[in-house]
């Protein structure tokens, strides 16, 4: 279940072969700070009820549902971000193209230049980036082939490439993504675009490996969620251990690229989140920075984890004395 990125309410083909060397614009780092997670006890936004596609006009969330068989993205509208009206499906995969029939989820979405939706989400079998776009927000199209291809034999990603995130910093797109290699891990890594459609892979990717044995994200990372404060980019993404229980864990960087991990570790407090706190998507909203997440009480690495989305704030505390 992929809660995507809320946004203020207010194509080509690419080539698993482009590679590039970039950071993104340098930050000038300040003093230590930490981060301290307040989510609200039960969720924001529950499955639907028996027969319903997703039973297993300030912000809109594009948010995953399981129909028992195949993987929806559906949209749902929120004047304050708490209380939420489901509008429907507006993204299924389609049988006749590269998407299969198994999903068309797990995405990001961000408001384009001229005032429409871009919307990055994953399909097919393996798995691959797609994009679609929207003028309101409920009527999508998508484009005919992905964006984000999986990478060569014996890359780092070539079994797959999936949990989109992109962020824009001036004109240039950037994309923070899961691949997954032959032995099936699952590593984070970064891409770059001039026009939200032809991307270019960072040739030392990937920027963030599994975690040392016994860590809480040791035996996979994925569903990462960047934005910039206070001199660094951070990250939140989710860690899976060898038990498949998920929680979330932050990096920080001062260029998009080299990534440090830091103590924290949020986890599920409530029964409905307790074995799985994952998918995160970040606003910045009025100074507040709200984080919306899947939950779940089962731990499992896919569905049927009786996922909902939750809301929480990640207040920052500054740590002057612990330099820089």
């Amino acid at each position: 279940m992929r809660a995507a990125l809320l946004v203020l309410a207010s194509l080509c083909f690419t080539s698993c072969g482009r590679y590039r060397d970039f950071t993104l614009p340098l930050r000038s780092g300040e003093a230590s700070v930490s981060w301290h997670w307040q989510a609200r006890a039960e969720p924001v936004l529950a499955r639907g009820g028996a027969g319903d596609w997703d039973s297993i006009e300030a912000y809109y969330n594009l948010y995953s549902g399981f129909d028992g068989k195949v993987w929806h993205t559906g949209l749902a509208v929120s004047g304050d971000g708490v209380s939420w009206h489901k509008v429907g499906k507006i993204l299924s995969p389609d049988p006749r193209t590269w998407e299969g029939d198994e999903i068309a989820a797990n995405g990001s979405a961000l408001a384009d230049e001229v005032g429409g939706f871009l919307y990055y989400y994953q399909a097919g079998s393996p798995v691959r980036i797609g994009l679609a776009r929207s003028a309101n927000g409920h009527q999508w199209e998508k484009n005919p082939a992905p964006v984000l291809e999986r990478g060569p034999r014996g890359s780092w990603d070539e079994r797959g490439v999936a949990d989109p995130f992109v962020i824009r910093i001036g004109k240039t797109y950037y994309m923070y993504y899961l691949g997954a290699d032959r032995a099936r891990r699952q590593r984070l890594g970064v891409a770059m675009s001039d026009d939200g459609q032809v991307w270019y892979k960072l040739r030392s990717n990937p920027i963030l490996e599994l975690g040392a044995g016994g860590a809480f994200d040791e035996n996979g990372l994925g569903e990462p969620a960047v934005w910039a404060s206070r001199g660094y980019y951070w990250m939140l993404y989710t860690g899976r251990d060898r038990t498949e229980i998920r929680r979330l864990g932050m990096a920080r960087s001062r260029d998009g690229v080299n990534w440090e991990r830091i103590p924290d570790v949020f986890a599920g407090e409530q029964p409905w989140d307790s074995k799985v706190l994952c998918d995160p998507s970040v606003l910045i909203d009025e100074g507040r920075l709200r984080v919306w997440f899947g939950g779940g009480d089962v731990a499992r690495p896919d569905q049927n984890i009786h996922g909902q989305i939750g809301l929480a704030e990640l207040v920052l505390f500054s740590n002057p004395a612990a330099g820089r």
